[in-house]
Parts: structure tokens; C-alpha cells; sequence
């Protein structure tokens, strides 16, 4: 077997094409847009490469085919901002050979350490909430930015000495199997409304660019203290406001606003675009433009993508009304919705969602080692 960086932009497009290749009989996985991925991979279209130093590499086997790939990168900012030296491992693809799992992984190490790091978690990637391996729920097929991994993977990390570092959560609901908030939800939610002058409201998509400042500004203020976080740049946020202004919908995002108008929370759910892409192995053209155009406004499967309450008001169950909002939003007889990314030890909100009566799906790991 041999390991060669990423220099060229042949090199980049073998790394690029290789889960395409890989997952093409599964039919979990779901093939992401092509042009995605080589934005994600380009220094002058993702922000977030900016403050990163990153290194990708391929693993060939002695016939000369390719199989595997990793990358190996520092975010200066998380190492600014946490005081440590982690570096990550993420995109890490591989046919299920201990050897060759256990080379690529050596590989990412070894450039980590040459860079003055002390610990290496992962599986991490360039997105916010992209992170971590399948532990558990390896099916349905995974929710738009929802990692996918077989199995393997995580026996790939332990036989390297990789740990569990942070859990992340799913759960979901579906109207077609009878899912109804409990009433006892609605009775709290209507005396916390009225306790607290509390009001919620749908997005207004005709003014975008306010309503996502909104969002920013609340989410820096409430998940500053969660597991993982990092300070997002104001390019970076720019870009994700772009991507997501393709397909978010007013109905699918939630303001909680106090007595004076202030927003004090809010609760996004994204359309599961995943549920489109199936079959189109990562193209639009010629078809999947239309699938996307056309599907898109009749989407029912959604992703919660992010849940904030400004401090002043955390621990008085504005998450529990922002949750029957979005819901009473959304409802349809075949609504299906994941609840994603919850850390495992955010008590708060994994107390409140099982006592919406949710149902536990999928369970993600971020391991981490010494280096």
C-alpha cells in the first residue's frame, strides 16, 4: 500500500470522486452534490479553510487502486480559542482493511504531531455539525449535512487507540406514525407564553438578511458554553446564510420574541434536500435540477438543525415552546422531522425532548487520542 498527499488537482479529484466509487452499491449512503464537495475543498470558496492548514492524502493498494483517503488539519481558532492543540482527522473513507485503516490514520497523526499538536480527534470536518462517526442508527439514510459511515469505521478507530470523546444525539418524529406534542407540553407552553410575554413567529423570508442576524447573533450567545464550539467568522457565517438562503423555508424557522419585540430564541429546521439527491449520484444536470426545483416546496422530511435561547432565558422552557411552534408549523399527516446534534451531556435539552415523547434514532461519536 501507498500513501500520497494531495498536491494536484488530479490528486484532488481522486479523493473527491473516491466515496462515489466506494458507497455506490449502498443504498444508505446518499451521493452529495459534486459541486459541493469541490467548494468545500477550495481555499477560495470555503471561509472556514482560511484559519485551517489542512493536508489530504490517498491510500493506493499495489495494483494502483485507490482506497482509502483522509484529511489531516489544525483550525487556528479552535486552537486560540480552547488553549490546546488539537488537531482533526476527517473525510476518512476506506475499504474495510484494518491494515489500510490503521496506515491512513497513522498518516494523519504523524502530519499532526509534525505540527505541534498534542491530542487528534475526529471524525471532524470543514461544516459546522458535520461531525462525528455512526455509532448507532445506521439507517434511514442520513439527513441533509448528516455524516454516513459503515460500521467498520468504528472499530477502525478503537483498534488505533482512538476514544469516545462526545456523543451527539437523534431522535425524530413522523406524523404518519401518530405523533402528537403531549399535552401536558401545550398546557406548559401555554403558562410559560403567558408567564413570560413570550410570542412566536415564522421567519420572514422577505427579510432574509435581518432575520439571519437574528440568528447569528443569538446563537453566539447561547451555545458559547456547548462541547465543541468555536468563534464563526463573519465570512463563514456569510457563506452559510448564502447556502441556506436556497432552501430554507419561513415556515421551517421559529423567532420567540419577549413583550418589547426582542427575539430570545429561535429553531430552524432544514428541508431534507438528502431525500431528492438519492439516484442522482451527486449530478444535477440533466435531471436533478428538476427533482430539486420541483420537490423541493413539497419536501415533509425536515432536519432540526439548530436550537437557541438567549441565557436570560434558558431553564424557563422556551425550548419546549419553540419545539410545539415549529411543530404546529410543519404538521402534516407525513411530516417526518430529526432532532440532531444534541450533545449527550446537555441535560437541558435531552430532558426536554424526551418529554415531547420523541423517538431515540441515531447516536454520533467524536473520538480523540494522544499524540
Amino acid at each position: 500500500m501507498r500513501i500520497q498527499p494531495v498536491e494536484s488537482k488530479s490528486d484532488l479529484r481522486a479523493f473527491i470522486q473516491f466515496p462515489y466509487d466506494h458507497y455506490k452499491h449502498d443504498p444508505v449512503w446518499v451521493p452529495l452534490l459534486r459541486f459541493d464537495q469541490r467548494r468545500l475543498f477550495n481555499p477560495r470558496k470555503n471561509p472556514f479553510l482560511d484559519h485551517c492548514e489542512t493536508q489530504l492524502f490517498l491510500l493506493w493498494d499495489d495494483r494502483g487502486v485507490l482506497i482509502g483517503r483522509i484529511a489531516a488539519f489544525i483550525d487556528q481558532i479552535a486552537i486560540d480559542y480552547w488553549g490546546e492543540r488539537i488537531g482533526f482527522f476527517g473525510y476518512y473513507e476506506v475499504i474495510q482493511d484494518p491494515a489500510a485503516g490503521h496506515l491512513l490514520l497513522e498518516t494523519a497523526r504523524g502530519w499532526l504531531l509534525e505540527k505541534g499538536c498534542t491530542r487528534m480527534r475526529g471524525p471532524w470536518s470543514f461544516v459546522s455539525q458535520e461531525w462525528g462517526s455512526v455509532v448507532e442508527g445506521f439507517t434511514p439514510s442520513p439527513v441533509i449535512m448528516g455524516p454516513y459511515n459503515p460500521p467498520y469505521y468504528n472499530e477502525d478507530y478503537a483498534a488505533f487507540g482512538l476514544e469516545k470523546v462526545q456523543d451527539m444525539l437523534c431522535w425524530y418524529v413522523s406524523g404518519a406514525e401518530g405523533y402528537q406534542i403531549p399535552e401536558r407540553i401545550i398546557q406548559l407552553t401555554d403558562r410559560v407564553a403567558e408567564r413570560y410575554k413570550v410570542r412566536t413567529r415564522q421567519m420572514n423570508i422577505k427579510d432574509y438578511d435581518n432575520e439571519v442576524k437574528h440568528i447569528l447573533k443569538l446563537a453566539n450567545n447561547s451555545i458559547i458554553d456547548n462541547w465543541g464550539y468555536t468563534p464563526v467568522t463573519d465570512a463563514e457565517a456569510q457563506a452559510m446564510a448564502d447556502d441556506l438562503k436556497l432552501v430554507v423555508q419561513g415556515r421551517g424557522v421559529i423567532f420567540a420574541e419577549d413583550e418589547g419585540g426582542e427575539v430570545i430564541g429561535f429553531a430552524i429546521a432544514l428541508p431534507d434536500l438528502n431525500s431528492l439527491l438519492k439516484g442522482l449520484n451527486g449530478r444535477l444536470f440533466p435531471l436533478g435540477i428538476f427533482r430539486l426545483l420541483f420537490g423541493l416546496p413539497r419536501l415533509n422530511r425536515y432536519r432540526l438543525f439548530g436550537l437557541g435561547v438567549t441565557p436570560e432565558y434558558q431553564g424557563k422552557a422556551i425550548d419546549s415552546l419553540l419545539y410545539r411552534a415549529l411543530n404546529e408549523s410543519l404538521y402534516s399527516e407525513d411530516v417526518w422531522v430529526e432532532i440532531n446534534y444534541v450533545l449527550e451531556d446537555n441535560w437541558p435539552m435531552v430532558n426536554a425532548i424526551k418529554k415531547l415523547n420523541a423517538t431515540p434514532l441515531r447516536r454520533y461519536r467524536v473520538f480523540e487520542m494522544e499524540i
